[in-house]
């Protein structure tokens, strides 16, 4: 079995409102798997579905190979975005009673939560109380405890929300690590430099419905759009030389570096015309820089759901 999760045609509703409507998803095992959204799109209805929260209306979900079922949910991790620790108790107890609702002995539990606290460098704060923590602070407990049990399948809702850029990599980090180990995470954010960073397959929905899903790297290969950055050393004034590459090449933006005599642009080029333009250019001058300007998860995200809302 290739895929760790499997939705089939789940639909959710309340009331006359449509959470979800006919989504189908393939997670693979042993991957990073970014389920994006604008907010109220549905991504946390349907994290509940496979937490068991709630259930959905019609449709299935699989879980490594059988259906989902309640003995299903100690083979899986979830950090929600809205944080749940109990603020009066201290960190060590909170995070001991967790790990045993997990199904971890007491023994098992102190041993693991010992390794993590050294692991991440926070084994003095044991005796503390939540409430004496900073919100990262109290982001990196929950971590833990989410981690501890090493289910199969990991659920990060906006996982570095709380962090400084120093922790924020360090648990990014750690993330890689367990998906290295072999764990499958499902991960949701609306930081796109972070599913840059991590995911390897995505899902974008948007109003309930899923518009887009597949492997990042291809995904962005289908939203090129031929555009590309070249660097021209040039020998005559700038603007002239400009004006004569209007005359043949659509330019997005151009900028002139004095000190290296370089003319930077930004070209729009026709489909399959790569080599046509670079033996055009050569004759004009000489190409420092020829690179694909290659689109990013953000941008991506943008057109995807822009396009969506015009065609509604």
């Amino acid at each position: 079995m290739d895929d760790i999760l499997v939705a089939k045609n789940v639909s959710k509703t309340y009331g006359d409102y449509t959470a979800l409507d006919n989504i189908s998803l393939k997670i693979p095992k042993n991957c990073i798997y970014g389920l994006l959204g604008p907010n109220g799109a549905g991504k946390t209805t349907f994290i509940r579905i496979i937490n068991q929260i709630i259930y959905q209306d019609s449709g299935e979900v699989i879980f490594d190979g059988k259906p989902l079922a309640p003995e299903h949910i100690s083979h899986i991790g979830y950090l929600p975005e809205e944080r749940g620790l109990y603020k009066s108790m201290k960190v060590g107890e909170q995070a001991l009673y967790l790990a045993q609702l997990k199904g971890l002995s007491k023994n098992e539990s102190k041993k693991r939560l010992k390794y993590w606290f050294e692991r991440l460098d926070i084994g003095d704060w044991w005796g503390k109380k939540i409430q004496e923590l900073s919100k990262g602070m109290a982001q990196k407990i929950q971590f833990i405890v989410t981690i501890l049990h090493e289910p199969k399948l990991l659920i990060f809702d906006e996982p570095f929300s709380g962090f400084d850029p120093i922790n924020a990599n360090i648990i990014k980090d750690e993330i890689l690590q367990l998906k290295e180990k072999g764990t499958s995470i499902i991960f949701s954010t609306h930081r796109m430099e972070s599913v840059e960073e991590l995911c390897e397959h995505i899902a974008l929905i948007h109003r309930s419905e899923k518009i887009l899903d597949g492997r990042l790297s291809e995904i962005k290969k289908a939203y090129k759009n031929n555009v590309f950055n070249v660097g021209l050393q040039i020998q005559q004034e700038a603007d002239t030389f400009l004006k004569t590459l209007e005359e043949k090449f659509s330019i997005l933006s151009s900028s002139f570096d004095s000190d290296e005599m370089q003319l930077n642009v930004t070209l729009q080029l026709p489909s399959n015309h790569t080599s046509d333009v670079i033996a055009e250019l050569s004759k004009k001058a000489n190409i420092n820089r020829f690179e694909e300007t290659i689109p990013s998860a953000n941008d991506i995200f943008i057109q995807t759901v822009n396009k969506r809302e015009n065609d509604k």
